[in-house]
């Protein structure tokens, strides 16, 4: 493949001493405290795993997680920016009794891929300064070099089904009047677009779901238990409605993945990264339904994307009012509030 032609302007020059911009900050620090988390989760699982194919993809994340967070320290320190407390030791018991089956593991690492990708996507775009901005091409890159591995194990060992097949349109066809009916009138059957964030919102919620119903069962905070019960509720009856809209075309669906728990409630995790964790991938979902929303076009697909997406944020501003009360959210960067300023 040809690449594009390059262009010298010359009037401006990309420098490493100029300071941070609040895209720049905020998207490193983002990146840090997701992969400061992954260290921890990653690291447990290390721990039981048996499958060689998926111990070194677990150790090919690992790396990854570590390598980003190391080169995000050398950014913050040579600006004297604070490094985040993010998450250490205390926040996982290496020693705990096993919580997953192998086969998990592969379905996560891809939930969580999913996320680390749709961040470094938007941050691309907005970074200014050369290093960061080859870091997040070099986190992107990496990242879909790991998502060929997962992808490749996934359909190897027989882990899940591909995307469903429809049929190659036989010409160029133009919509009708009632191609965005979803209640009334001639409904008309899915198009691939449609099918594609049906079957990712599947996915992502299955992995979900096994995820919130561990940390049910071995969080110790009453709270938050009742918290994550009420997610893994909700997630649970969002994947039967987006299951219907396939099997209503005789589209074939993942399946869930509840029975890779154990029956441990030895929790091998802190209240504080469990909650953090459900959080920030909680708030992914209101993106991935962002992007689902805007490739549809029937009412009723979108009516069920605007539900799920009311009970998203709910969960995401609980489990916020939580993590504040705990005195356990730490303060993003942020622009300058004048109204406080005053003359000395």
């Amino acid at each position: 493949m040809e690449t594009i032609k390059p262009i010298k302007l010359g009037s401006y020059k990309e420098d490493t001493s100029e300071p941070l911009t609040s895209a720049e900050m905020g998207k490193l620090w983002a990146t840090y405290m997701g992969n400061s988390m992954s260290k921890c989760i990653l690291s447990y699982y290390l721990q039981h795993v048996e499958d060689k194919d998926i111990k070194t993809l677990l150790e090919n994340a690992l790396k990854l997680s570590l390598k980003f967070m190391n080169t995000i320290e050398g950014i913050f320190e040579k600006e004297n920016f604070p490094i985040p407390k993010g998450f250490g030791e205390e926040d996982v018991n290496l020693g705990a009794p096993r919580l997953f089956q192998d086969r998990f593991y592969v379905h996560y690492l891809k939930y969580v891929a999913k996320a680390g990708m749709s961040i470094y996507n938007v941050a691309i775009p907005l970074m200014i300064r050369r290093d960061v901005k080859e870091f997040f091409r070099n986190c992107m890159d990496a990242t879909m070099d790991l998502m060929a591995q997962i992808n490749e194990i996934l359909m190897n060992k027989g882990y899940i089904i591909k995307p469903p097949i429809i049929p190659v349109p036989d010409k160029v066809e133009f919509v009708h009047q009632d191609f965005l009916n979803g209640f009334l009138g001639h409904v008309r059957s899915l198009h691939a677009l449609e099918i594609a964030h049906l079957y990712d919102n599947i996915e992502n919620n299955t992995a979900s779901k096994a995820l919130i119903m561990s940390f049910a069962q071995v969080v110790k905070d009453e709270k938050i238990r009742k918290l994550f019960e009420w997610g893994r509720d909700l997630t649970s009856t969002s994947i039967e409605h987006y299951m219907q809209k396939l099997h209503d075309e005789n589209l074939p669906t993942p399946s869930f993945l509840d029975d890779l728990v154990t029956t441990s409630t030895f929790s091998p995790f802190s209240d504080k990264i469990m909650l953090f964790h459900k959080m920030d991938m909680f708030s992914m979902k209101i993106r991935a339904f962002g992007n689902s929303t805007a490739v549809n076009g029937r009412h009723d697909i979108g009516l069920m994307y605007s539900k799920s997406l009311l009970k998203i944020s709910q969960f995401v501003e609980a489990a916020a009012k939580i993590f504040i009360e705990k005195g356990w959210m730490e303060q993003p960067p942020h622009a300058v509030d004048r109204n406080k300023l005053a003359a000395k």
